[in-house]
């Protein structure tokens, strides 16, 4: 167990994984009590002041110009967080919404919101008993923030709404408090706001959709390597000299990946010096680099929109150190939104030139002399036949969600918010085609695994060497048909966890 501190500066990518992921617990750091205490103490001075503040004296969205008296602000937030509780579905997951509690408590932390340190605070106690808010996936457009999905997370702090059970129920808030011995809060002028107007829904889901991606485009480049030495494709077009004259950084190191992968091959050198085999490949194989390295690119743009969105105040109003309160747009998830929407469209191309991989792997007709769909006795078996269907299932299912969200927008409040992100909608996509960009890659593997296999007794690459030891263990030699969902789901669990990965880089060095 580690412990992450909430400094002045913020958290890391690092640590929003630790906490979402794992169980660390979360403490404030005290610059952070002291920054979030003095700008409290500037909303106390408006509030005795009877100055009309956004938040602070008025309503919200296009209730804006409606004065509250003081006597009824804290009844304000309570029903501002009551009201927008109102979320529909099924419950998000909880690395999502541990994600999006820790990262609210980051923006609180940097002194910018006029909360009290208890409130973060209150969060905080959240955390670190594992209690997560039923938090429905259905109700942010991303505008001022993932309001409905921050406010379900703060009405537990009040003691109401719900929370999500160990199997995945649907429990009382109330009862898990006090099971806990946490007390609900009562909140004060502005606290309410502060809790629900945030961007970190979207963040925390995009932080792990990068996480998630740079490893999976790594296995993209391991699955291709593994697809092109079993179709006894050329290495010659991954050589360096070729991609320092086209310098997209991306595809350099994805083409640095796909060469070293296939040194040391048996496989490689029975047909180095053919040239029916090694003139020119197809495009699946040979742009593999171009793709995957354009999808690495991506990748980069959307870790810098997020490193940026990471030490971001989001929040309407802000407090400002010289006492002033302002109204921003901060709040709007349209960088978010984008990079989502950029890094789903790189993801979904990158599965579908592993489906094309995986389709030239069964053809007997272009395969170079490996048996119909790789199956030693074609006819009675139908071997990957009906993989490669549910890989371009997926592919399909991909296209339709790279479409992006973030250019759809509908007004809302009265027309106050007429203009939305839909950025919570882009990086909740995201997720889902990375997940199916898994199950592709695990096809891709299963059919290169057996292409190399029934290579024998050539003798492949210390990389495919690792990969059929792997992949034997759950779907064992060519032969007579198996029941393939469960070495489907094995694949898709050694694509996605780093044992195969960690054992060919045993063999070659570090893939980056």
């Amino acid at each position: 167990m580690t412990t992450v501190t909430i400094q002045p500066t913020g958290v890391s990518p690092a640590d929003v994984l630790a906490v979402a992921r794992g169980t660390a617990k979360v403490v404030l750091d005290p610059a952070t009590i002291d920054a979030m205490a003095t700008s409290r103490a500037i909303v106390d001075g408006i509030e005795s002041s009877g100055r009309p503040v956004y938040g602070v004296s008025t309503g919200f969205g296009a209730l804006a110009n409606t004065f509250v008296a003081p006597e009824r602000r804290a009844e304000l937030q309570h029903a501002l967080i009551r009201s927008h509780a109102a979320g529909v579905g099924a419950p998000m997951p909880r690395e999502v919404v541990r994600a999006m509690m820790l990262l609210r408590v980051r923006s609180l932390a940097l002194g910018h919101s006029g909360v009290r340190p208890l409130v973060a605070e209150a969060l905080l106690d959240l955390l670190n008993h594992d209690i997560t808010p039923w938090v429905p996936e259905h109700g942010s457009l991303g505008a001022s923030g993932d309001l409905a999905p921050l406010a379900h997370c703060a009405l537990v702090l009040l003691g109401e709404g719900w929370v999500l059970g160990p199997a995945g129920e649907r429990q009382d808030a109330a009862d898990v408090l006090t099971a806990a011995g946490i007390k609900p809060i009562e909140l004060a002028a502005k606290e309410g706001l502060a809790l629900i107007n945030g961007t970190d829904g979207m963040l925390g889901m995009l932080l792990m959709a990068i996480h998630d991606a740079a490893h999976l485009f790594t296995m993209a480049d391991v699955t291709a390597a593994l697809g092109i030495e079993a179709m006894l494709g050329s290495e010659r077009p991954f050589l360096p000299e070729l991609h320092a004259i086209r310098p997209h950084p991306g595809q350099a190191a994805s083409a640095a990946n796909i060469h070293r992968l296939l040194q040391d091959s048996r496989v490689m050198d029975s047909h180095r010096d053919d040239l029916a085999h090694a003139v020119q490949d197809a495009y699946s194989m040979r742009c593999a680099p171009q793709v995957a390295g354009a999808a690495r690119d991506t990748l980069e743009f959307a870790r810098t929109v997020a490193d940026r969105e990471l030490i971001s105040v989001v929040d309407n109003p802000v407090v400002l150190p010289d006492g002033r309160v302002e109204s921003t747009g901060n709040f709007h998830g349209a960088p978010l939104g984008f990079a989502a929407d950029f890094l789903a469209i790189a993801a979904a191309e990158v599965g579908a030139i592993a489906e094309r991989r995986v389709d030239r792997l069964l053809d007997v007709t272009r395969s170079r002399e490996l048996p119909a769909f790789l199956s030693p006795d074609a006819g009675v078996n139908s071997g990957l036949m009906i993989a490669q269907y549910t890989a371009a299932g997926i592919v399909a299912e991909n296209r339709r969600l790279a479409a992006p969200a973030s250019v759809d927008s509908l007004p809302t409040s009265g027309m106050q918010e007429d203009h939305v992100s839909m950025g919570w909608a882009a990086a909740k996509k995201l997720r889902t085609v990375l997940d199916n960009l898994s199950s592709v890659l695990a096809v891709e593997l299963l059919a290169a695994v057996r292409g190399l296999q029934l290579r024998a007794p050539l003798v492949p690459s210390p990389a495919g060497r690792a990969a059929v030891e792997a992949v034997r263990a759950f779907a064992g030699e060519p032969g007579p048909d198996i029941f393939l969902a469960p070495a489907m789901e094995a694949a898709r669990r050694t694509v996605s966890d780093r044992d195969l990965r960690t054992a060919i880089e045993r063999e070659v060095g570090p893939l980056a």
